[in-house]
This record gives structure tokens, C-alpha cells and sequence, in this order.
């Protein structure tokens, strides 16, 4: 016999999953933090100023016959300068690792230090929720937050220039987007390694803060330095064994995450980019300057694609070794 208490609403309603709840519980604390709000007014701004500089030079961008990409202009909009402030996506190589290590830092050690990690795990919950959690529900804030910024930009355009957007655009700016949630993930996935690594949140914000500098400032510095001593004189060696050379310097370059980042949206924003690296004059020759598909351009730029994802999933991978073989009980 049916419950006359029990409505039709209860028995239709659905019982949620842990993993939502757990993303749901960390996006509404991820919104509500000082630390996040202050960087996403941080965002907004360069993005604003990037967009207002770029626009007030956007007239001779596109009348500039020599320039092969001056017909693209929503990507001139992302890539348009006069030079008194770096162009969004070099703004955005700045700040996506500040914002990574901000929302993943204190992910799991502060968890532990409040007491609460003991009592969430005891409740009906597996522990590799939780931490595909505290993975999946920044990177969710982070996307809608570009794609927000995206979509204002697109509107903008639309509304200021009355130039429809053409599909090739509009894919190049979509995967610009997918890479820079991609650069954030990889220092969110490094920063919840350290803060399930070390107990302190001041020590994994230190530790991470110092990977960023390292290979943002001090890397391509040591390896000028490193591989300085063994070049020989330009003017004693063949253009081939010149180009071996540079072609050297740059893959060891581009064992730093921001170089990936940058040469990946660079090609993706900029279609008459044919090359990532130095090329010879008998390459040249007879080359068109004619800007790339966006098939073409994102084939070039899957190496550097993939090293952005490798170097994410092992640092989630091994965040997720610690975390599982770590004994949580106070």
C-alpha cells in the first residue's frame, strides 16, 4: 500500500551522485573566495585593455594590403597592438599559470589542516572523487570564464563593426580557448600535486610559484647559457648546420609549458604563421604568403597540444598515486 505522505514529486525526484554534489559543493567555494574574484578582475581588465588597444588600431590593421592575415578581423582583435601593451594572449601566458596555482594550492592540504578531510571521506564517497573534484570544478569555472570573455569579445565585434565572423575564425578562437583552459590545467594538476605533497598551503604556493618562474624566466636563460659555449661561429658553418643549430636551442626550449603555450596559440591566432621554427631560403622560394586552414595550423601545433596534455596527466597522475596510498586519519 502507497504512503499517503509520500508525494509524487519525492519519488520522481532523482538522488544525486557524490561526484556532483563534490563538484557542486567546490565550484560554489571557488566563487565565493576573495583570492579567485580578485583574479578574474585581474583577467577581465588586461582582456579589456588588450581588447581597447587592439581596437583603436584595428582600421590599419585591416587596410594593410601586405599583411597576408588582415582579413581575419576578430583575430586581429586577439593579436592587434601598438606596442604599449603585450596582446591578450601573451597577457594570458602571465597570468593562466597564477590562476592554476591559486585555485589548486590548497586544495587538499587545507582539507587536512581544517579537520574537514577526515569527515568527507567518511561519509559514502570514494577518494578518487574527491580529487577528480577538486580537478574538474576549477577547470569548469576557468572555461565558462573564457568562454564568457569569448563570446563578449564575438559581440562586440559584432555590434561595433557589423562584420559577420567567418567559421575559420571562429574555430581558430574556440581552440585558442581550449589551449588556454588546457595551459590552466596543467598548473592546476602541478599545484594539487604540491598541496597533496606538502602539509602546508604557504609551502605549495612557494613551491609552485618558484616551477613558474623557473621556467618562465630563469629556463630559456640557463639554456642560452648552457649551449652558448658550444656553438660554433656562425660565419664558419653552413646554413643547414645554422638551422640545426637554432632547431636545437628551440626544442630545448620548448621543455617549458609557457613555450608550448606560446608557440601553440601564436600559430592558431596568426594563420600566416607556416612555421614554427627557422626555415632556409630554398624554402622560401616560391612560397606563398597566403594564410594556413585552421586543419593545417592545428596539425602543426599538435606536438605542442599533446606536450601540454602529457605533462597535465602525469601530474595528475601522480597526485593521484600519493593521494590514494596517503593515510588521512588525524
Amino acid at each position: 500500500m502507497k504512503n499517503p505522505r509520500v508525494s509524487s514529486k519525492d519519488t520522481n525526484k532523482r538522488p544525486s551522485f557524490p561526484m556532483q554534489v563534490l563538484v557542486r559543493k567546490e565550484i560554489a567555494a571557488h566563487i565565493r573566495s576573495w583570492r579567485f574574484i580578485i583574479l578574474i578582475l585581474l583577467i577581465v581588465l588586461t582582456f579589456g585593455a588588450s581588447l581597447y588597444v587592439s581596437s583603436m588600431g584595428l582600421k590599419d590593421a585591416v587596410s594593410n594590403m601586405r599583411d597576408p592575415d588582415q582579413s581575419f578581423l576578430y583575430l586581429k582583435l586577439l593579436t592587434t597592438t601598438d606596442n604599449s601593451i603585450p596582446p591578450f594572449h601573451v597577457f594570458l601566458n602571465f597570468l593562466a599559470p597564477l590562476l592554476g596555482i591559486a585555485l589548486g594550492f590548497d586544495a587538499v592540504n587545507a582539507e587536512y589542516n581544517n579537520g574537514t578531510l577526515t569527515r568527507l571521506l567518511a561519509q559514502p564517497i570514494y577518494r578518487d572523487n574527491l580529487l577528480f573534484a577538486k580537478f574538474l570544478a576549477p577547470l569548469a569555472v576557468v572555461g565558462t570564464l573564457f568562454v564568457a570573455l569569448v563570446m563578449l569579445m564575438i559581440g562586440g565585434g559584432l555590434l561595433g563593426t557589423g562584420v559577420r565572423i567567418e567559421p575559420q575564425e571562429l574555430l581558430r578562437i574556440f581552440g585558442f580557448t581550449l589551449i588556454s583552459v588546457l595551459y590552466v590545467a596543467f598548473w592546476l594538476s602541478l599545484s594539487i600535486l604540491l598541496s597533496i605533497r606538502f602539509r602546508q598551503p604557504a609551502t605549495s604556493a612557494l613551491t609552485a610559484i618558484g616551477i613558474w618562474l623557473f621556467f618562465t624566466v630563469f629556463f630559456p636563460i640557463l639554456v642560452n647559457l648552457a649551449i652558448r659555449p658550444f656553438l660554433p661561429n656562425p660565419n664558419y658553418i653552413s646554413e643547414q648546420e645554422y638551422i640545426g643549430y637554432n632547431e636545437l636551442i628551440l626544442n630545448l626550449l620548448r621543455l617549458s609549458p609557457s613555450q608550448l603555450y606560446t608557440d601553440a596559440t601564436t600559430t592558431l591566432l596568426m594563420p600566416s604563421v607556416r612555421s614554427l621554427g627557422p626555415i632556409s631560403m630554398e624554402q622560401m622560394v616560391g612560397a606563398i604568403p597566403a594564410p594556413l586552414s585552421f586543419r593545417e595550423s592545428f596539425l602543426m601545433v599538435w606536438p605542442q597540444v599533446s606536450g601540454l596534455c602529457a605533462a597535465m596527466m602525469v601530474c595528475f597522475a601522480w597526485s593521484y598515486y600519493i593521494f590514494m596510498r596517503r593515510e588521512i586519519r588525524s
